[in-house]
């Protein structure tokens, strides 16, 4: 199988030009695309739990600290943004129980596929742009 069914592949047109941030969407991507590789490839619960848990909490904390800017900068958008952020949180979090309760499965690696690596693409390509824009226009990238 190659690398590009595990879901993301990171790529210069991602880059929002907020150093911080880029290399947090870049560490989003792979873990992303471990967790893919994991439930399909069958790894050990254990592992995928780990890689799991800790795909939530990095997110938390990159979505922590997009915020952050955004209410540095004024960024009008803010609760909008914040607001798919937190739909996201119940989105991954779903997607944690299914694992914990039935295992890793080739299903749920399409479901990871389709419904996690589709919004981040979104959400960085689209939302997370509009930030980048806007930082540009205050001048602070």
């Amino acid at each position: 199988m190659s690398e590009q069914n595990y879901g993301l592949a990171w790529s210069e047109d991602f880059e929002l030009g907020f150093e911080r941030v880029d290399q947090q969407h870049k560490r989003i991507f792979e873990l992303v695309r471990n967790l893919v590789k994991a439930c399909t490839e069958g790894y050990d619960t254990k592992v995928l739990n780990d890689t799991l848990d800790f795909l939530v909490e990095y997110t938390v904390e990159h979505f922590n600290n997009e915020e952050e800017i955004q209410l540095l900068y004024n960024f009008p958008e803010y609760e909008q943004h914040k607001q798919l952020h937190e739909d996201f949180k119940v989105v991954v979090s779903e997607k944690v129980r299914e694992f914990k309760e039935n295992g890793s499965s080739e299903e749920l690696s399409n479901s990871v596929n389709k419904i996690i690596v589709r919004w981040l693409i979104n959400h960085i390509q689209g939302e997370d742009k509009k930030i980048g824009l806007y930082l540009r226009k205050m001048d602070v990238i």
